[in-house]
């Protein structure tokens, strides 16, 4: 049975992780920034001047801060910071199985596959086949990515995936239906890894000592 690709909205989203805290929020998908705030040079020496005597910093900051810097500066940073202040908020969360330190790690996969990697595509008669390599402190995380990616999106809209790690990396091999050829060959390997809307429900479960990469 062909499996489709579910998008929520996100006030829906954002309702079932008040509820149930199974999903993390709707975030940039790493390696994005969200767009700074324009602002008006000739106002800039009020903000350095403002008074923030009276702000005290908090986990998941305050509102009296709304009006001042908003970018946290880095996405992985960003998204470790909005894990935490979720657990923070959740009175029934289970420190001893949180594991901040293993998001972290995979974060780090994913800043290595999408900065340090390299992928050649070749097509074939139903997809295409990418070769992905990298530096050797990225091969590890070319291969886990690769791998993870390609369990969870098996089957996806008739989508295919095979993967196999390499000496140099892995190849991703990814078989769809005719009318999706083109689409496949238009995203690329980055646009591949970057599909579906389950990264943020994997940087949740990973934070909370689960494994969202197994059967």
């Amino acid at each position: 049975m062909m499996k489709r690709a579910t998008f929520l909205k996100p006030a829906t989203l954002a309702a079932a992780l008040a509820t149930t805290l199974t999903l993390a929020p709707l975030t940039p998908a790493f390696g994005q920034q969200a767009a700074a705030p324009a602002h008006d040079p000739a106002n800039m020496s009020d903000m350095a001047n403002m008074d923030m005597s009276h702000m005290k910093p908090g986990m998941g900051g305050d509102a009296a801060m709304q009006s001042g810097p908003q970018e946290p500066g880095q996405s992985a940073f960003a998204t470790i910071a909005e894990i935490v202040a979720l657990l923070d908020a959740d009175p029934k969360t289970d420190w001893s199985k949180v594991s901040i330190d293993t998001l972290w790690a995979h974060l780090k996969d994913m800043d290595r596959v999408f900065t340090e990697a390299s992928a050649s595509t070749e097509p074939t008669a139903d997809g295409a086949r990418f070769t992905v390599t990298g530096p050797p402190e990225a091969i590890g995380a070319i291969r886990r990515m690769v791998m993870a990616h390609s369990m969870v999106m098996q089957g996806v809209d008739g989508w295919q995936y095979k993967a196999t790690p390499t000496d140099s990396g892995a190849i991703m091999q990814v078989s769809v239906p005719p009318a999706d050829k083109a689409r496949l060959l238009a995203l690329g390997f980055a646009g591949v890894m970057a599909s579906g809307m389950h990264h943020q429900t994997h940087h949740w479960m990973l934070a909370n000592g689960m494994n969202p990469h197994s059967n």
